[in-house]
């Protein structure tokens, strides 16, 4: 069955929900300083895999330069919200955590009370409609696009789950905690 909803509608219905949202994270982010790109660097460093909290992965995930990353990175390591860790195994690697500050600031701003409201009159079956769709046209975009899908560790096809029933990456054939595998990975291929 075909939806009569023309590629521009869609556009135009998302860009408008995206702006609302953009402005209430730019509002509680300025109020702590913050510029949008920070807070959006900040968000995906909360959500990442210990394989994909590196800056690469950062400008990766933001479709930003390597040298705009840098220095939102250098402000948030400036401001105590994010600090750098050197990789035990490869010490060119750095890896990046957020602080305690920087993990309140985030849990202040996102998600932005605009979309909370919202959610909370929309009927349950719908916000899992939505999801669902959501989720969906993500994925179509990535795919047709050629882009990472940066996809929770647990829905890639290098997730495995041993016979005793751990949790193990089958790229790096490292054991996963259960949070591991909740969270997005640079790697993530999807199943399907």
């Amino acid at each position: 069955m075909k939806s009569n909803m023309n590629p521009n509608e869609m556009y135009e219905y998302m860009e408008r929900i995206a702006n609302l949202i953009r402005t209430s994270v730019r509002k509680t982010g300025l109020a702590s300083g913050l510029q949008p790109v920070q807070m959006e660097a900040l968000h995906y460093l909360n959500r990442c895999n210990r394989y994909s909290n590196t800056p690469v992965a950062v400008a990766e995930f933001l479709g930003l330069t390597k040298g705009t990353v840098s220095q939102t990175l250098g402000v948030l390591e400036f401001n105590g919200l994010v600090e750098k860790v050197t990789d035990e195994r490869d010490r060119r690697v750095v890896h990046l955590h957020l602080t305690p500050v920087g993990e309140d600031v985030l849990d202040k701003s996102i998600p932005p009370g605009v979309l909370k409201a919202a959610m909370e009159v929309l009927p349950e079956e719908e916000q899992t409609s939505m999801a669902r769709s959501l989720e969906s046209l993500l994925l179509s975009l990535q795919r047709a696009n050629g882009l990472k899908t940066f996809g929770p560790c647990k829905t890639c096809v290098h997730h495995q789950q041993t016979e005793d029933g751990q949790r193990r990456c089958g790229l790096t054939r490292e054991m996963l905690s259960d949070d591991d595998a909740d969270r997005i990975c640079r790697e993530h291929l999807p199943t399907a």
